[in-house]
């Protein structure tokens, strides 16, 4: 074969690569449902500060966040005649209390009827660091969970973990959201620096509809993360937020400007729970022209699902 042909025949397959590469079929979920276990307004089982979500997504059940106390999440569930004990996945969002705290109460208690409980626990890079001025409660339980036989899985770049269902690693901090309170220090070997939070991560579910966007925090902040989601995904809309997105301080000059960018990744419902505020809920209401019914306070019990969007709890509505 001369050395031509095999240039040509280069070039072809190259070309072939790249307009496959350009049309990428990305993965779809067919059937979403989320429902929250734990946040602050209940108007059925406990409220707490905390966040715990469980996800129902194509057949498979993920268990986000777990709750501040031990047995918030728990007796939640059980109020709402949820079986968690088929929940073999776990995401944690980052290493605060108040979304890891109930995970090893869950452990133990759930193990008693299938072995596999929350057995996988997805986390993001730095969720172990140890922090100087405050109890790192997800390092503190490390050791005692993994006895327990959970395996942890880190995470630092965007991943696919299930068909259509993703993780976002470590999020770039592109614009200064600073999400996070900036008294927290991290311990490293050249001494203490700002903690950051840097493991924020969020689970991301791709739909016909457009993304599904479920936060802890949001200490990278929700437009870093949306940035960050279709940077690294794809260029899709963004239609649903889900949970805490700290802006429980923000001022109205920021929560303007993060609405204005909301609207440009096509946002149309958002679940605002945690710490995202109920006064800075409505003000992104009223920014984003949006309806009470699309845009609610989370409380406990609540769900949103890609039938018929969100259900907001008795309370919220």
């Amino acid at each position: 074969m001369s050395k031509y042909l095999i240039l040509l025949l280069f070039s072809v397959s190259l070309n072939a690569f790249s307009a496959t590469d350009s049309g990428h079929q990305y993965n779809k979920v067919s059937a979403l449902k989320v429902t929250t276990l734990s946040t602050m307004l209940a108007s059925r089982g406990i409220g707490e500060w905390g966040y715990s979500a469980l996800i129902e997504v194509d057949g498979k059940k993920i268990l986000f966040d777990t709750g501040n106390r031990r047995d918030t999440v728990l007796k939640n569930a059980k109020d709402l005649d949820i079986d968690l004990s088929e929940v073999e996945d776990v995401i944690l969002s980052h290493n605060h209390g108040d979304h890891t705290g109930g995970l090893l109460a869950l452990r133990t208690e759930l193990i008693k009827k299938n072995p596999n409980a929350l057995k996988r626990v997805h986390v993001g890079k730095g969720i172990f660091l140890p922090r100087a001025n405050y109890q790192n409660r997800a390092l503190n339980d490390k050791q005692k969970l993994i006895d327990a036989g959970v395996e942890f899985i880190e995470y630092e770049q965007v991943t696919e973990i299930f068909p259509g269902v993703w993780l976002t690693g470590n999020v770039e901090r592109i614009h200064n959201e600073r999400n996070w309170s900036g008294r927290g220090l991290i311990k490293t070997a050249q001494g203490e620096i700002e903690d950051t939070i840097p493991e924020d991560m969020s689970l991301v579910i791709d739909t016909e509809k457009g993304f599904v966007l479920i936060s802890g925090c949001g200490h990278a902040g929700i437009i870093n993360t949306m940035q960050h989601i279709t940077k690294h995904i794809h260029p899709g809309p963004i239609s649903t937020a889900i949970g805490g997105f700290h802006l429980v301080s923000a001022s109205d000059e920021h929560l303007d400007w993060t609405a204005n960018k909301l609207k440009s990744f096509g946002l149309t419902q958002i679940i605002g729970a945690h710490c995202t505020g109920i006064d800075a809920l409505y003000s992104l209401r009223g920014l984003l022209g949006a309806s009470r019914q699309n845009v609610v306070v989370g409380s406990v019990g609540d769900q949103f699902d890609l039938e018929n969007g969100v259900k907001a709890g008795f309370i919220a509505r």
